[in-house]
């Protein structure tokens, strides 16, 4: 009889995780996408700025502690990282339905110039709209822009979208010191660090660039972001650390999903344009770091790789272009049943996620940060086109 119940145990265990880790149909995310894009536009939309809000709902909302210069009480408008979440969701919608989602990218890459500060020298974009106010600029801010504008090129071609590509490529290396042997620091004239955030996506901005020009000066730049970074913040953990202080030269030792995935995605690039088999070896290996590092066993057998949504955002980003080399399934898949998860499990009663997909604590009143759902929008539709191709 023991044997008989623990026969039933194991089959219900089995037949409960093979239900959670159940893959759906590119048809299905492509719903998924589109359908939460929708709603995230619908409730954070603020038309007479053609801007975002920060959470919704905008009433009681969380202070900000993303900044330098300690934490900021939510604005009128979002700041400039969560509206570029919202520029790369729709990038990726594009992809699917170019006819679609033209005028909306073409609306959404046009806001964005309403961070644009061409005051300061050389242009560059700050943290909040100049019309409401002058604000430090980041450079890890506008690495992402430029990603944004790069991959807004790479879809439509558009000229204008290449040439501000290359102008915010232009701010970041203006930020370039000899100091710790290059690397650019997190903020403009602040030079206390030089962090894993912006030179990363300098690495992948750079290298994007190049795929599209094949203008040499961007792979230079690019390999010389690249090496500056696995010389001073590649753990042997397969992972990549927070920064490097230009005081002592110490290591913040604490690590997030995204400075991985950003380096994950530069070597697959690198791999690609030099066909360099070390590049794809280093790319296994940050790709199996990662996901070692950072994975946790649930209950219910699930991998959990959690973090901030977007920081696990650019982690699968980094996976996606990796399973597009080789076709392994394993890490993006896992990311896949996670957001699955949430999607069942851990939305409130307007139908935005959590920023806990594990639902380990009760979100369902808390106001949600956009930055979090335009990350779920991007992540359905990346699913899509990858499951369309299967």
């Amino acid at each position: 009889m023991k044997k008989i119940i623990t026969l039933v145990t194991l089959l219900i265990s089995f037949s409960s995780n093979a239900q959670i880790q159940k893959i759906h149909s590119s048809k299905v995310y492509k719903e998924r996408a589109e359908t939460f894009f929708t709603l995230v536009n619908s409730l954070y939309y603020i038309p007479k700025h053609q801007l975002f809000s920060e959470y919704y709902p905008n009433t009681n909302q969380p202070n900000l502690n993303y900044f330098n210069d300690g934490e900021k009480a939510a604005k009128e408008v979002s700041f400039l990282w969560p509206y570029s979440g919202m520029t790369s969701a729709i990038n990726v919608l594009y992809k699917i339905d170019k006819k679609k989602y033209k005028v909306v990218l073409d609306k959404l890459v046009q806001s964005q110039k309403q961070y644009l500060d061409t005051v300061r020298k050389p242009n560059g974009y700050q943290a909040y709209p100049v019309r409401f106010d002058k604000s430090d600029r980041y450079y890890d801010d506008n690495g992402l822009v430029g990603i944004d504008y790069i991959e807004a090129y790479t879809n439509t071609k558009n000229p204008a979208y290449l040439k501000d590509a290359k102008e915010v490529f232009e701010f970041i290396i203006s930020g370039w010191d000899d100091s710790l042997e290059g690397g650019v620091t997190w903020l403009e004239g602040v030079k206390d660090q030089k962090p894993a955030c912006s030179n990363g996506k300098a690495t992948v901005l750079a290298l994007k660039i190049y795929e599209q020009t094949k203008d040499k000066y961007y792979l230079d730049w690019g390999l010389k972001f690249y090496n500056w970074m696995f010389t001073h913040l590649r753990a042997k953990e397969g992972i990549y650390w927070n920064d490097m202080k230009t005081a002592d030269r110490s290591i913040l030792k604490t690590a997030w999903t995204y400075n991985t995935g950003t380096m994950l995605q530069a070597a697959v690039s690198l791999y690609k344009i030099t066909n360099d088999k070390k590049c794809l070896t280093e790319a296994h290996a940050l790709a199996e770091g990662s996901y070692n590092y950072f994975g946790k066993k649930q209950p219910d057998g699930r991998i959990s790789i959690l973090d901030n949504a977007w920081f696990t955002t650019v982690l699968f980003r980094g996976y996606q272009d990796l399973y597009e080399v080789e076709k392994n399934s394993k890490y993006i898949d896992t990311l896949i049943v996670n957001l699955d998860y949430a999607w069942d499990n851990a939305k409130d009663n307007e139908g935005l996620v959590y920023s806990n997909w594990n639902k380990e604590k009760d979100e369902y009143k808390t106001p949600k940060w956009l930055l979090d759902q335009a990350a779920v929008a991007e992540l359905y539709a990346r699913i899509a086109l990858i499951k369309k191709k299967i």
